[in-house]
Formats: C-alpha cells, structure tokens, sequence
C-alpha cells in the first residue's frame, strides 16, 4: 500500500507542478487526510487554496468547503503561513509549492 501512495504522491505533485487543479486539490486531500504523507494542515489548505484559485462551479465550492474545515482546526498563524505560500506557489508558477 506504502508503494500506491508513493506513485500517487509522485504523480499528483507532478501534475499539480503542471497546474492541474485535480491533482492539486488531491494534493490537498492527502495532507488533510495524512493519506501517503505526515498530515499536513497548512499544506492541505496551501493546495487547496491554489486549487481553489483555479477553478469554477461546484467543484471549487465543495473544495472551499474543505479548506474551511481545515482553517477551522488551524491557528491564524498557520492560516497565514499557508496563504503565503499558495502565493508562492502561484507566482513561481507552481514550481515553488512548499514541498521539499
């Protein structure tokens, strides 16, 4: 199972690198969830901020929905550190996501 979340890892950074909002919003999803990854709050509402910025309709509200419900367990402090690094992300064309 470990190997599954490996590729999957692999290929939604790629993806998500490429400004695929599927796979980035996936991304989002994993570290919420600590799906493949350490669970990450300001992670997940980083990749889910930069989805959200890409998108329309019912998807982007049900993915808003989910980045409120992490903010919710989140200090302001993390909150802030998160935004500014979704504005990284979108500025460096999202070749500077917060990963390492």
């Amino acid at each position: 199972m470990t190997h599954d979340y490996q590729a999957a890892l692999k290929w939604h950074r790629q993806a998500a690198q490429q400004g695929h909002f599927g796979a980035q919003g996936e991304l989002g999803q994993m570290y919420a969830k600590g799906d493949g990854v350490p669970q990450d709050y300001v992670r997940a509402h980083m990749w889910y901020s930069v989805a959200v910025s890409s998108m329309t309709g019912g998807s982007q509200k049900e993915l808003i929905k989910d980045r409120d419900r992490i903010a919710s367990r989140m200090t302001p402090e993390q909150i802030a550190k998160a935004q500014q690094m979704a504005e990284q992300c979108q500025e460096s064309n999202f070749k500077k996501c917060g990963e390492k």
